[in-house]
């Protein structure tokens, strides 16, 4: 495989890095935390920028590109802790209605998308806490030319925050994804970690929707496709918080450079000097693993579903590296409400428990090897 990045490619990281650090500074998450403001100003930019038709097919009047660019957007999202419903609109909802959609409903739902006119995330967890397809409880039937759901759904990024939900559900045995207007569920937002990422429980008793809106054709099931799908929301998450890990190490190593004690700077200091290093090298793996993954869903690779879970779980190890000594090189002022870091270390903490823990994808990992 190419790991090498084409000049398109960082061409799009330059131009997205420039917009994010003038339309997205961290002052617009803290302020989305403070006064829960869900920045449409931002939503407005990007649209401009046809970013939510990045990965949307030609076909659908999108731009066309794939999983590394959208894994680039990620990363550069998670550099800023952008917020907003744009991460789980290309990341999660696209790639559902592009695996398993008819071409008339991939037509709709992602001509919307690529138009502006639609915000979508993806609702598949529930009680369990499980992201696979094969463990979804909640049910739909079909009664006359209406879909009616039964269950519920949790952890969904950005839940109120957008138009569309695509809820995972079972029609007996088949594994089917259903298009459903968020005004027709009940939704609770839960107090989370990192305020600046709206997260919501759905209830869905009784919930009716067009039985156009139930993606694919027949009663076949779609949990292969929406695995896949899956597949690309998870590394896609994990270099956002590539980027966000980026940041701490960033940040904490311009601190250790201008932070004095005994007359010089802690950065000169062997302990710090260590600690940066080993906060480095766990800061490549996660990038290498994440982008290696990305590639392999790009070549449509037999390894995807391994190097997914590779990635989460070093990501998993990266983050909990950079939170701690990031924290720790600051000392108590990285602990204040007035400084930065807590912003970022909230925003890398919760991504570890979506999508899969690394726990959880290493025990996946031991499973694909039949250890």
């Amino acid at each position: 495989m190419e790991l090498e990045f084409t000049a398109d490619q960082e061409e799009l990281r330059d131009s997205m890095r420039a917009v994010l650090s003038k339309e997205s500074p961290v002052g617009l998450a803290r302020r989305v935390v403070e006064h829960d403001d869900p920045v449409a100003e931002l939503w407005a930019t990007m649209i401009g920028l046809g970013w939510p038709a990045l990965t949307v097919p030609e076909a659908d009047h999108g731009i066309g590109l794939g999983m590394i660019e959208a894994g680039i957007l990620a990363e550069e999202l998670g550099r800023v802790i952008a917020p907003g419903p744009l991460l789980p609109t290309v990341t999660q909802f696209v790639p559902v209605v592009r695996e398993v959609g008819t071409a008339e409903q991939r037509h709709r739902f992602l001509g919307a998308v690529a138009g502006g006119e639609c915000r979508g995330t993806l609702a598949i967890a529930e009680r369990s806490g499980s992201y696979d397809p094969a463990h979804v409880e909640t049910t739909f039937t079909v009664d006359g030319d209406a879909a009616v759901l039964h269950g519920e759904k949790r952890f969904v990024m950005e839940g109120d925050r957008v138009d569309e939900l695509l809820v995972v559900a079972r029609e007996g045995s088949a594994i089917r994804a259903v298009v459903v207007p968020v005004g027709d569920v009940k939704m609770t937002r839960i107090h989370a970690f990192d305020a600046s990422r709206s997260l919501v429980h759905v209830e869905l008793d009784g919930v009716r929707v067009s039985v156009d809106r139930v993606l694919g054709e027949g009663d076949t099931s779609d949990e292969d496709g929406i695995a896949r799908a899956v597949q690309e929301a998870t590394v896609a998450l994990t270099l956002e918080m590539v980027g966000t890990a980026q940041t701490i190490f960033d940040v904490t190593l311009e601190y250790a450079k201008h932070r004095e004690q005994f007359g010089v700077p802690i950065g000169s200091f062997q302990a710090i000097k260590h600690k940066l290093a080993d906060m480095m090298i766990s800061l490549e793996r996660a990038r290498a693993t994440a982008y290696f993954a990305a590639l392999t869903i790009a070549e449509d690779d037999e390894r995807r579903a391994t190097a997914t879970s590779v990635a989460k779980s070093a990501a998993g190890d990266c983050q909990r590296l950079l939170a701690k000594e990031g924290i720790q090189i600051h000392g108590g002022i990285g602990y204040t409400w007035e400084h930065d870091m807590h912003l970022y270390v909230k925003r890398i903490k919760s991504g570890e428990q979506l999508f899969g823990t690394s726990s959880v994808h290493r025990a996946r990992i031991a499973a694909l090897l039949g250890v």
